[in-house]
């Protein structure tokens, strides 16, 4: 089943359940989808890869917002991007502890035989396509900086 099928079938779950906030949140991903199907010079479909791109960009969103809200103490609105965060979630690849991160760079570091820092822009180049939506790309900047600095 396709990401867009798994979305269809929770809206049509949560307008059953009468759950607003679920079914909004579920409405916006749909929305991004769609409006990623129909981009110009789209062909209609998009790879799970794409899919995968656009809940992650969703979810870092959802998190930036609850951030700022939460700053600026308006706990409501937090809250509510929160949850939306939250259902975006459940879309999403699971996602590598800081430890599993960790080791396949040391791996990937080997590989492009990377001495130091300036080695920073190989070992992201391969990090960053072979975690693509299993880890945030600040956590694997971190860690590259860490393991080259080290």
């Amino acid at each position: 089943m396709s990401l867009k099928q798994q979305i269809d079938s929770d809206i049509k779950k949560a307008m059953l359940a009468k759950n607003k906030e679920e079914l909004e949140a579920l409405r916006s991903v749909k929305s991004l989808i769609l409006l990623a199907e129909t981009e110009k010079g789209g062909s209609g479909d998009i790879s799970a890869d794409t899919e995968n791109k656009l809940l992650m960009k969703a979810a870092k969103q959802r998190k930036e917002s609850a951030d700022i809200f939460s700053q600026q103490g308006r706990k409501d609105l937090a809250d509510k991007e929160v949850f939306q965060l939250e259902i975006i979630s459940r879309y999403l690849p699971k996602q590598l502890s800081t430890e599993e991160v960790e080791a396949e760079l040391i791996k990937i570091k080997e590989e492009v035989g990377a001495k130091g820092p300036q080695d920073m822009g190989k070992v992201m180049g391969i990090a960053t396509k072979k975690l693509a939506g299993q880890a945030d790309g600040k956590v694997i900047s971190e860690l590259v900086k860490k393991i080259l600095a080290g």
